[in-house]
């Protein structure tokens, strides 16, 4: 079986493993204060262009949005977030444990808008009985999104822009961002990101590394006690040289950006044999997650050789399928699924 389901099924980047190898037996303080988070640290902050900017290493995405999140809302604030985000849908309502709301908006593509977020504050605002109601407190972003598209930079500056005029913080969820940052499609950059959101963070786990994950608080207003926050919610790594460790490595060389092209060219070629077989796609995805619509027929049979993700029903007798590149498919991998569209 070879799969697709998910970029995550594979351990870590060689470099990563040998870089683990060659440390073992280095004696670090624990906490993430030793050389290899500084200097991790250090690089991110070179590369986001924000030498200012706190940098912190977690473990997992679920963690991180919960403790991000948590660390920002006041006890009456929720976090709007796109129907289809991450935290509304795919978090078992962690962040609702933490006492605050998640606020949906309707989403097109994965994605919300500035219009969206605006007209939120608004209602809420001029709300009869808006101390009787959940106050919106930051908004949720993830890029890529959960369908793999991308926000462009003019809808980026744009949300940046309406939540400092309502005085909302800006997370964005950067789970897959390798992926989305090595699109061919993409007009936005690392350091645009750190530009225009208060808070994001730069996955790990699925780009390449073992686990982790690296949030970057450009605002000062909510870099202070984040630690507390971190060990408050569990995500405080007594080993935490080993997240600091992945992330030197993945700073270095161009890494992360040629584990992110790696992902994104495979996956291209999936999406091109599905569009010369005349298969559609239940919306165009420039990143490493393609979601092409599939007979219940076609479905089963690549099913026996290929392991990929069930979306969602289109029809009674059609199904949209996601498959899913990683930085660890192989090319050869990928030639086997395409012979297999072909034969459809």
């Amino acid at each position: 079986m070879i799969r697709f389901a998910s970029d995550y099924t594979e351990g870590a980047h060689p470099s990563i493993l040998s870089a683990l190898a060659e440390t073992n037996y280095e004696q670090n303080p624990g906490y993430g204060e030793d050389t290899h988070c500084a200097h991790a640290a250090e690089l991110i902050r070179e590369a986001c262009g924000t030498p200012e900017a706190a940098v912190h290493f977690l473990v997992g995405g679920t963690q991180t949005n919960t403790i991000v999140i948590a660390s920002i809302l006041k006890p009456y604030q929720g976090a709007l977030c796109a129907e289809s985000g991450h935290i509304n849908v795919h978090e078992t309502g962690a962040v609702e444990a933490t006492g605050h709301k998640v606020l949906p908006l309707p989403a097109v593509n994965g994605k919300i808008t500035a219009a969206q977020v605006q007209n939120a504050c608004e209602a809420h605002i001029h709300d009869a009985s808006f101390e009787h109601i959940v106050q919106p407190g930051l908004v949720y972003i993830s890029h890529p999104t959960e369908y793999g598209t991308l926000y462009t930079l003019e809808e980026l500056t744009a949300l940046s822009e309406v939540c400092h005029r309502y005085g909302l913080p800006l997370f964005l969820d950067g789970a897959r961002l390798g992926y989305g940052l090595a699109s061919p499609e993409t007009d936005v950059t690392l350091k645009d990101i750190a530009r225009l959101c208060d808070v994001f963070y730069i996955g790990g786990t699925k780009v390449g590394a073992l686990f982790g994950e690296a949030v970057v608080i450009t605002a000062p207003s909510l870099q202070k006690d984040f630690r507390y926050m971190i060990k408050r919610g569990g995500g405080m790594l007594a080993k935490g040289w080993l997240l600091g460790l992945q992330f030197e490595t993945l700073f270095q060389n161009d890494l992360y950006m040629d584990l992110g092209k790696h992902a994104v060219t495979l996956a291209y070629r999936i999406r091109d044999a599905f569009r010369e077989k005349g298969f559609s796609f239940i919306m165009e995805s420039p990143t490493n997650q393609q979601f092409p619509i599939l007979t219940d027929e076609q479905l089963d049979k690549l099913s026996s050789e290929f392991s990929f993700t069930l979306w969602e029903k289109v029809d009674e007798t059609r199904s949209a399928v996601r498959f899913c590149t990683s930085w660890a498919t192989k090319e050869e991998q990928v030639a086997q699924l395409i012979e297999a569209i072909k034969k459809l």
